[in-house]
């Protein structure tokens, strides 16, 4: 199970848990034209089913969000308006290491979003001790993951919840796929989610933490913690308590990685210096560059 830090959550300003979980409601047989089959899995907001696009017999993933459940009645229009324009931004997106999207609608009070379904597991099960990738596969998929935030950067699309969690990945085939696009901004504007950030706290960026204005650079700061964790098995910066863990995030420097594994490529140490600075601007400035950084490393044998 994952720990509390790795989750997805809302947080309050003070650090503390805001917002109400999703209500737990039985699968419908259908939303718009899809027909749903069984449930594939639930997030901070909203449930994902497999369904099937009968006008093309095509098998698809289908992301339902209940608005009312969601937002005041008072915002309930703007929240459709937001949810319907979010999903023609990530809908834009066409690049190999990212979800496709075919459709947006609602029925019945609830937003769905129909998507490519995909093969693969999350990169979460390749995240501890015992079952870490190669160190030069895992540097690779991150740079890979790299230029497909470059590629939404420069659509100006930012995630806003990159972890592992939220990246699929399938070994035989090679498949790497971002999920998630366009719905970490949509939920932060839930009920009861005035003045908090949402995000997993352990991934999250000091400025996404300070809810201050969060760019492709916070991205890619959680793309390194992500990295980092592959590598390692644990994760830069840890805390007992939710205040604790912000606080480092916010001010202590990561573990040097080299110092937990003497075997990883030298250079990386000074790519996580770059990489995980509390300062955005420190950082490098784009997807490419990040991914550059990765590849000039001196990497071993993909094996």
């Amino acid at each position: 199970m994952r720990s509390q830090a790795e989750q997805t959550v809302i947080l309050d300003s003070s650090g503390g848990r805001g917002g109400k979980p999703p209500a737990r409601q039985s699968m419908p047989a259908r939303l718009g034209r899809y027909e749903l089959t069984h449930e594939l899995g639930k997030g901070a907001m909203g449930v994902v089913y497999q369904g099937r696009d009968p006008r093309i017999n095509r098998e698809v993933a289908v992301k339902a969000i209940s608005l009312a459940d969601e937002f005041d009645p008072d915002d309930l229009e703007q929240a459709r308006t937001r949810f319907f324009r979010e999903a023609e931004m990530a809908g834009r997106l066409s690049h190999p290491h990212i979800v496709t999207i075919f459709d947006a609608g609602e029925d019945c009070g609830t937003a769905y979003i129909a998507m490519e379904l995909l093969r693969g597991q999350h990169l979460v099960e390749y995240t501890s001790a015992a079952r870490l990738l190669p160190t030069a596969v895992a540097i690779e998929i991150v740079a890979r993951l790299a230029d497909a935030l470059h590629y939404a950067h420069q659509n100006q699309v930012v995630h806003r919840d990159i972890k592992p969690a939220n990246i699929m990945f399938d070994p035989p085939s090679g498949e790497l796929k971002i999920t998630d696009f366009g719905i970490a901004r949509l939920t932060a504007s839930g009920r009861t989610r005035t003045g908090v950030v949402l995000g997993t706290p352990s991934f999250m960026s000091p400025e996404q933490l300070q809810g201050r204005p969060v760019t492709g650079r916070s991205d890619l700061f959680s793309l390194a913690v992500s990295l980092y964790q592959l590598l390692t098995g644990q994760l830069p910066f840890r805390g007992d308590t939710m205040p604790g863990l912000m606080m480092k995030i916010a001010l202590e420097p990561h573990p040097r990685i080299c110092a937990i594994h003497p075997a990883l490529p030298p250079g990386l140490d000074a790519f996580f210096d770059r990489a995980l600075a509390k300062d955005p601007a420190a950082r490098y400035d784009s997807g490419a560059s990040f991914a550059q950084a990765l590849r000039d490393l001196n990497l071993p044998d993909k094996r």
